[in-house]
């Protein structure tokens, strides 16, 4: 044990630096152009009455991302290391495995689209478009040290804005969809209870959980003054703090984002009888001659610029999973030669989602099938962190409290019964 006193110390300009990290990136992961297209079915098909949605997830969001960061900067491992000590392996192995395919689907959904948007915007092959995404991604991720990539993944996030700004060039009756937001008035039947469904596995999703995990771990490395919590004597309130501000921000901001994408859509589409959208871009394509190619053009540019964030985090937690569950060397700091089985792992997730796009598989397929693989994951992963941040062995001192602890079990009783409403739907 550490005789290190943390207990007073003074906030640098370092630390402000870091403040937003993690949880910001993370935050603004969750709204990739597969959530995107999700938020945009929700306003398209039924108008304002889901802007409730975004408020109900927000609590058990940064509830459960707050238990994710707390494990991976107390403990100074991943996600996947702490479950292998409470699991056997071979139900981490598995669970793993099915994020890994969960994660590839999303990524193939993902550049499809983002080589659709693009072809919308400059013309061209969306294949080819699609090629350079994916190369993009690998090449920054296998070649790029985290210290340097971590400030990318950052700027990116400022690309979400355009959701901000495409709202305030569209006519919204603002008291309208303010009162639906506050006083929703529900339509009863299967495909209304089956969008809320799909609204809450797209905000609530396992990739989140590993990167966040994994990126406090990464930040930790980054200086040896940072040990892991539990191995300080005293203090650590500090950084504490500084994970409660990153996640509570980098989640309202998700949910801020979604909300403006269901207000647009929802004053666009919904309103001129556009109600089925199945995918991002079509709903881009469809705001063109309804609200104006600027409104199009920041739409479509921001699909490009939230799939460039969404798939390094998608394959990284991939990685992250597999690695660690394996006891390999698992940190974008690393070289490639020093940690092949990772960045194989990213690669490899990002490749074949490429050369998904080839299948003929269309997008919705896709997206259902990664949305069935989430499902299986969600609960048991949500299950087994909450058993970690309120173990004493595991966590010391910074065990959980008990309000985080509730309100993570009520997060992962929520998504219990999301994942048996989706697979009632499927299957019925």
């Amino acid at each position: 044990m550490l005789q290190t006193s943390r207990s007073t110390p003074k906030p640098s300009s370092k630390m402000v630096q870091r403040l937003l990290g993690p949880g910001l990136v993370t935050g603004a992961a969750d709204d990739d152009p597969s959530g995107i297209a999700t938020y945009s079915q929700a306003g398209a098909q039924f108008g304002y009455d889901l802007l409730w949605t975004v408020f109900l997830t927000t609590p058990f969001m940064i509830a459960i991302q707050l238990v994710s960061a707390r494990i991976g900067r107390v403990t100074g491992k991943g996600l996947a290391a702490n479950v292998v000590e409470l699991a056997p392996r071979w139900l981490v192995l598995a669970l793993i495995f099915l994020l890994v395919a969960a994660n590839t689907f999303n990524i193939a959904a993902d550049i499809a689209a983002m080589g659709e948007s693009l072809a919308l915007v400059i013309g061209g092959l969306t294949h080819e478009h699609a090629l350079i995404f994916a190369s993009v991604s690998i090449l920054l991720q296998v070649f790029v040290p985290y210290h340097r990539y971590a400030p990318v993944l950052k700027v990116l996030t400022l690309t979400l804005f355009a959701y901000v700004i495409t709202a305030l060039t569209v006519n919204i009756p603002w008291s309208t969809a303010l009162l639906a937001a506050v006083w929703p008035r529900p339509t009863v039947g299967a495909n209304y209870f089956l969008m809320v469904v799909a609204v809450l596995g797209t905000t609530i999703s396992p990739y989140l959980f590993f990167w966040q995990a994994s990126q406090e771990v990464e930040e930790m490395r980054r200086s040896p003054a940072h040990p892991p919590l539990r191995e300080v004597a005293k203090g650590g309130k500090l950084e504490l703090h500084r994970i409660r501000i990153d996640t509570t921000v980098g989640m309202i901001f998700s949910n801020a984002i979604a909300f403006f994408i269901i207000l647009t859509t929802a004053a666009v589409l919904n309103a001129n009888g556009v109600t089925n959208i199945n995918s991002a871009t079509q709903a881009a394509e469809a705001l063109r001659p309804l609200a104006g190619n600027f409104t199009f053009l920041l739409f479509a540019l921001g699909i490009i610029g939230t799939g460039l964030l969404a798939i390094p985090v998608l394959a990284g937690s991939a990685a992250y999973g597999v690695a660690e569950a394996f006891g390999w060397q698992a940190t974008l700091e690393a070289k490639a030669p020093d940690a092949i089985g990772f960045y194989t792992i990213i690669a490899a997730a990002t490749v074949i989602g490429f050369s998904l796009g080839f299948t003929g598989i269309d997008a919705i397929h896709m997206l259902v099938w990664s949305a069935v693989l989430n499902g299986i994951v969600a609960v048991p992963i949500m299950a087994m962190m909450m058993a970690i941040v309120s173990n004493k062995r595991l966590m010391g001192r910074f065990k959980a409290r008990s309000w985080l602890v509730i309100l993570g079990w009520l997060g992962t009783g929520l998504m219990a019964i999301a994942v048996i409403a989706l697979f009632w739907s499927l299957f019925a």
